[in-house]
């Protein structure tokens, strides 16, 4: 049995943060990953934009490359069938057995799919899924959408050629990240066509040679790792018809069922036609209909569910008496611990289950990934050492900087209010088609914002809200266009 000071497993951002990590923190000490995947996720250009905001790109890169880039790191190829967290042994499906001094489950979240097993509902949650979707795209007319979160955000905005029927259980639009307000903002962009690229795509996507596309479904292959910070804008996105948008969103809405041909006739359901003009097509001939809640029936080429992720805790909790929390996820302190010994656990697989600062909430997202990898790989590192460690200053703001619809979108703080009385206040700056900013006061402290465009805002509000200022006297003034904010404050 070959014996390790550190094991990672995952190969998604969180993962592979860890191990990064933990080579140049450790460079002596041996680290396992057991990655199930043939391609890991690696954090490219970096950049830190502010004291918690950060951008960063996401490539895909052989496992093989994390192997050279941190020598004392070895990259096991398999999946982990058990884990002893008593003995440190973790076993996995190829017969190996290893025994870890510390270990880091990174193992991600797997898509929650809307009728599972059904050849015309695609999940998308990782790169192979979407190389499935791209190729199953070529040949559509219509798609339905089902889910409202980033990857149904952006895959809507990106597709061309294709009508799209996009499904949403809530009443406005992206509700996961802005409220109905930006959602309104942002409703123009949906049927106007894209603006043209002005450069190549910023991030290059590895496909070793050879390298084709699995053809089994999402539930009978391992999941690969999340997708990465605008994920959708460097993909081909192009339907079987004119270069155009057609989006028809249905809102308050769930899918009841999916069917077949055969059964709209044996049901008696007809379905409605969701678009005035719609591309060429055979009317009441498609491969699959959906039901909505609404009692409306739409035909479609395929179905996309991108109805979010459920934390991927299998095979490490049972008998390892590690405590799960309420959302599924592996229950972690500040220090990315669980509640057995020598184990931690990052990103999406796991549920922050210390006292929060009073301005940060867990969101499951790429950028939180990567700074619970980091930081759980800097806490295994102090215990290893016998030092003690900190929270680290990313936990004390949530601060988040993604794209949507081609605009820029900063989330800092309590950005949708979330957990905050009925006393909070709001004050909004809209100008239409440019730029909303949204400020959520409380006993005339900011305590979150949404900043949509390039409102260069995101720094000096960052500040007001961590450092506490009283902003009373200033509220009228604060999104004053003809006032420098940063002179206001300096």
């Amino acid at each position: 049995m070959e014996t390790y000071t550190f094991a990672v497993v995952g190969g998604g951002i969180a993962g592979i943060s860890c191990a990064e990590t933990l080579s140049a923190l450790c460079p002596d000490e041996r680290v396992l990953l057991v990655t199930a995947s043939d391609l890991v996720k690696a954090v490219t250009n970096y950049q830190k934009l502010s004291r918690t905001l950060e951008t960063f790109d996401v490539e895909e890169k052989p496992s093989s490359s994390v192997e050279a880039d941190c020598p004392n790191v070895q990259v096991h190829k398999s999946t982990v069938t058990s884990l002893d967290a008593v003995t440190h042994e973790l076993r996995c499906a190829d017969g190996r057995t290893v025994q870890y001094d510390k270990l880091c489950i990174c193992s991600g979240g797997k898509p929650k799919v809307i009728s599972n097993g059904n050849k015309h509902v695609i999940g998308i949650r990782d790169t192979e899924s979407v190389k499935v979707f791209q190729q199953r795209l070529t040949a559509a007319r219509r798609i339905v959408v089902v889910g409202n979160g980033g990857i149904a955000t952006e895959l809507v905005y990106e597709i061309e050629g294709c009508e799209v029927v996009w499904a949403i259980k809530d009443k406005s639009i992206a509700s996961t990240f802005i409220d109905a307000g930006a959602a309104e903002f942002f409703l123009p962009q949906l049927n106007q066509d894209k603006p043209d690229s002005s450069g190549p795509v910023k991030r290059l996507k590895y496909m070793p040679e050879g390298h084709t596309v699995s053809k089994k479904t999402s539930d009978d292959r391992p999941h690969g790792g999340a997708l990465g910070p605008d994920w959708a804008s460097s993909r081909e996105m192009a339907g079987a018809g004119q270069v155009c948008h057609s989006i028809h969103v249905e809102y308050n809405v769930e899918v009841h069922h999916v069917l077949d041909g055969t059964e709209m006739t044996t049901y008696g359901y007809s379905a409605s036609e969701p678009f005035k003009a719609p591309q060429s097509h055979v009317a009441d001939c498609w491969p699959v209909y959906v039901r909505l809640s609404n009692g409306k029936v739409y035909g479609c080429d395929f179905i996309v569910s991108a109805t979010g992720v459920v934390p991927n805790t299998q095979p490490f909790v049972g008998d390892n008496l590690l405590s799960v929390s309420p959302d599924g996820g592996i229950e972690v302190n500040s220090c990315m611990e669980t509640s057995a010994t020598d184990v931690y656990a990052a990103g999406d697989v796991c549920t922050a289950s210390w006292e929060h600062s009073k301005h940060w909430l867990q969101v499951r997202l790429w950028s939180q990934a990567r700074q619970m990898g980091c930081f759980a790989a800097q806490s295994m590192a102090a215990a290893v050492r016998g030092e003690k460690i900190t929270p680290d200053f990313c936990f004390e703001l949530f601060a988040h900087v993604t794209r949507f619809f081609n605009y820029k979108v900063v989330l800092l703080g309590k950005f949708n209010a979330q957990g905050l009385d009925a006393g909070h206040e709001l004050l909004l700056r809209v100008t239409e088609g440019k730029e909303y900013v949204k400020v959520i006061i409380q006993d005339g402290f900011m305590k979150g914002a949404i900043l949509i465009g390039e409102t260069d805002l995101e720094e000096t509000f960052e500040n007001l809200i961590l450092n506490g200022m009283d902003l009373t006297p200033f509220k009228e003034h604060l999104l004053d266009p003809n006032i420098d904010i940063d002179d206001f404050f300096d």
